[in-house]
């Protein structure tokens, strides 16, 4: 079984790249492999973000690693959040206050349109592969379920009665654009084997 180390120490993900992975591989954190480090992301792209992060990790461990970053794009806010979507109501801010600045902002306006785009950077063998998963939907005008993190309460994707928060993890792994991405990076995997 192939080992990955997961550039992150978000617990959120890490749960939710071990239960999309399963026993396909072996998913370590960077609390796993005890680096404390941290990770920069200063780039302008979630693309540009995942790649540094990636390389950042593989110069670091020289190990097999792969990377993340997300971005919630609100067409009413011209594609914000965005790049800043983890940080979007201030440096050191909680994914609560990150949902209520985003709620405030859209009061109004009946154009909730949204979308949840996640880009991995896998460097495997030393080979660098870029993979996206998107999911389109809108942002309700309250919070609603308890599952996940971030953006979840107010996210529901297209052609779903639930957000993210009140849908179990398979199903929401199933749908989402981190399981999207990865699912893709599985399959590349394995056609490497």
């Amino acid at each position: 079984m192939d080992t990955l180390v997961f550039a992150t120490n978000n617990k959120h993900k890490l749960r939710e790249v071990r239960e999309i992975t399963g026993t396909l591989m072996s998913i370590k954190s960077l609390s796993d492999i005890e680096l404390d480090a941290d990770i920069p992301e200063t780039q302008e792209t979630i693309e540009g973000n995942a790649r540094q992060k990636a390389r950042f990790i593989y110069e670091k461990t020289g190990m097999d690693c792969f990377a993340d970053d997300t971005g919630l794009e609100i067409a009413a806010l011209g594609g914000r959040p965005g790049v800043y979507s983890a940080r979007y109501a201030g440096e050191g801010c909680s994914f609560a206050d990150n949902v209520i600045k985003i709620l405030e902002e859209l009061q109004g306006i009946e154009d909730r349109s949204a979308c949840f785009r996640c880009v991995i950077c896998l460097i495997y063998k030393g080979q660098e592969a870029i993979f996206e998963g998107r999911v389109d939907g809108e942002i309700t005008l309250d919070q609603s379920g308890a599952e996940g993190f971030g953006y979840d309460p107010v996210f529901r994707p297209e052609k779903q009665s639930q957000t993210f928060a009140e849908m179990p993890a398979y199903l929401k792994n199933g749908l989402s654009h981190r399981g999207r991405a990865m699912q893709k990076m599985l399959q590349f995997l394995s056609q490497l084997q």
